[in-house]
């Protein structure tokens, strides 16, 4: 009789990382938060310890076909802080593992150092560490990032309130477009080798696929007005996602505005070009690493002439309903439809 075989992309990701967890339970009292969260949290007496990976795949997260090394680097970095920033951190040091295939050289690994260098030096890091292997094939990198934040100003996806309202960073949808254009690109190039790659007018996008940036001016920002956010999680697989996983974990529902949700003109121009429809690609397109963060109605005043920071919404009681309100004022469903490891090989 055949035993029962689950594929993994019919549970996912998310479902796969809740699979794991139950299996697990904390047994040291210093670990405070395991798996779950932007990050872990580690007693470390006054302040939390916290500790967070991430791993970057040749061929699933990256293509050195239109991927500078030295961004490559610079974003392997960034992403690891982000997850810091969004439990209201500050990083502290870096760890990295990398597998490398015989086909890199010195000079191309010298290229990619100086990347995570100049990420070190943008956001006060320190590489304490790591290890190097043999890849069979490509490039694996993987990063391990160490921040702290004081005990009394954490942010976690779980602790969200009914009633706070839902802020978010920046503009949406920006990297998500980048990769279109670069893909876009790629094939005019395989197809005619003579054609040189037309970015001219695409640069913004392109730029926020390749070298995003971390927020950590928006939690310096926060912390000089004395406001700490009721939950935060920082947006890697789409807003429509992330604005789950608070809704989730803090058991309310949310409702957001489309009216409301930051898009770029280019990137508003530029999904039309392609074709698509612009709110989907900020709701489910995924790598701008900007915050999403709920703050008590009470400091609303303290950021609402703030030109980066964007109220979208609001939570709510009702955990049933998960809502966007169009600009026709007709009530739609959210849905996570970013980016799922698992699917992606179907």
């Amino acid at each position: 009789m055949a035993e029962n075989r689950t594929e993994l992309n019919q549970i996912g990701e998310f479902g796969l990382i809740e699979r794991i967890q139950k299996q697990f339970s904390l047994q040291n009292p210093t670990s405070v938060l395991g798996i779950g969260d932007d990050a872990a949290m580690i007693d470390a007496g006054q302040d939390y310890l916290l500790v967070t990976t991430d791993m970057l795949l040749e061929g699933i997260h990256f293509d050195l076909s239109y991927m500078p090394l030295q961004h490559l680097g610079y974003k392997a970095v960034a992403v690891n802080v982000s997850d810091i920033a969004a439990m209201n951190g500050k990083p502290e040091q870096i760890t990295i593992g990398l597998g490398l295939s015989n086909r890199f050289s010195v000079e191309a690994i010298d290229a990619l150092y100086s990347g995570i260098q100049a990420a070190c030096e943008n956001y006060k890091v320190d590489l304490v560490g790591g290890d190097t292997t043999a890849s069979a094939s490509g490039l694996v990198i993987s990063i391990t990032a160490l921040g702290r934040v004081a005990k009394d100003k954490v942010a976690r996806r779980s602790t969200a309130k009914n009633n706070d309202i839902i802020c978010v960073t920046g503009d949406l949808g920006a990297a998500y477009m980048g990769l279109q254009v670069l893909e876009r690109e790629k094939q005019v190039f395989l197809t005619n080798p003579e054609m040189q790659p037309d970015l001219e007018n695409y640069e913004y996008l392109v730029g926020r696929q390749l070298k995003p940036e971390a927020r950590m001016d928006i939690v310096h920002e926060l912390a000089e007005k004395n406001i700490v956010p009721t939950s935060m999680i920082d947006i890697s697989d789409g807003l429509a996602s992330e604005l789950m996983h608070l809704g989730r974990n803090s058991n309310l529902g949310v409702k957001i505005f489309e009216e409301n949700v930051p898009i770029d003109s280019m990137t508003y121009e530029t999904a039309i070009e392609f074709k698509l429809d612009p709110i989907t690609c900020a709701l489910n397109g995924g790598e701008d690493y900007e915050l999403l963060f709920t703050i008590s109605p009470a400091d609303h005043e303290k950021l609402k002439n703030h030109p980066d920071i964007h109220f979208i919404g609001h939570m709510h009681s009702n955990t049933q309903q998960n809502v966007m309100v169009t600009k026709q004022q007709t009530i739609v469903p959210l849905k996570a439809q970013g980016w799922n490891h698992f699917k992606s090989f179907e």
